[in-house]
C-alpha cells in the first residue's frame, strides 16, 4: 500500500470556500487534462455521493467508482473506491484554518488543504515500477486541480508536513 499526501496553503480562499470548491467534482475535468471525466450521481439518503472517474494514466485511462462522504462540520471529504482499476483506493480532503505569519496587524489565518490517499494497484510483480508512476501522477493531478479550484496555492514541503503533524 502506498500513501500520497499533498498539502498546500490556499492563499485566496477561506477553509469553507476551499471545501465547497473541492466538493464540486464535476469541475475537475475543466481544471486539468489529466481528469478525463467525472460523473456524479444523485445524492444518497445520507448525503453521500457515488462518482465515476476516468483519469489519464501513462498511455491509457484508469477508471473507478467511489463513494464520497461529506462532513461540512469538519470541512472534510472522505472517499473510497467501490469498484475499478485500483485494488485499493481511499482517502480524504481536509480544509482548515491555521494561524499564519504575524504581520503589523497581528496574526493572519491561512487555509491549509490536505489531500491524503492510500492506494494499491494490485499488481505486486510490477509495483516497483508502476507505484512510483501512479504516485507522481496522482500528486501532479491533485496540485493541478487545487490550482484550478483555489487559485494561487503554495505546496507545503515535507518539513512543513512533519511540523504540522507534531505541532
Amino acid at each position: 500500500m502506498r500513501e500520497v499526501i499533498v498539502q498546500v496553503v490556499a492563499e485566496e480562499r477561506t477553509a469553507r470556500q476551499a471545501y465547497e470548491l473541492i466538493c464540486d467534482f464535476r469541475r475537475y475535468p475543466e481544471l486539468t487534462d489529466k481528469v478525463d471525466e467525472v460523473v456524479v450521481h444523485p445524492p444518497e439518503a445520507d448525503g453521500s455521493l457515488r462518482s465515476d472517474w476516468s483519469v489519464v494514466f501513462r498511455n491509457g485511462l484508469m477508471r473507478w467508482s467511489e463513494l464520497d462522504r461529506f462532513v461540512p462540520e469538519t470541512l472534510t471529504v472522505e472517499f473510497e473506491q467501490t469498484k475499478g482499476d485500483f485494488e485499493v483506493f481511499h482517502g480524504s480532503w481536509v480544509c482548515e484554518e491555521r494561524d499564519g505569519e504575524v504581520d503589523d496587524e497581528g496574526a493572519a489565518a491561512v487555509t491549509v488543504v490536505t489531500f491524503r490517499s492510500d492506494f494499491d494497484l494490485g499488481i505486486p510483480s510490477l509495483a516497483d515500477i508502476l507505484d512510483p508512476v501512479a504516485e507522481s501522477t496522482l500528486r501532479d493531478n491533485i496540485l493541478r486541480i487545487l490550482e484550478g479550484l483555489l487559485g494561487r496555492v503554495t505546496p507545503m514541503t515535507p518539513l512543513d508536513l512533519t511540523a504540522s503533524r507534531h505541532g
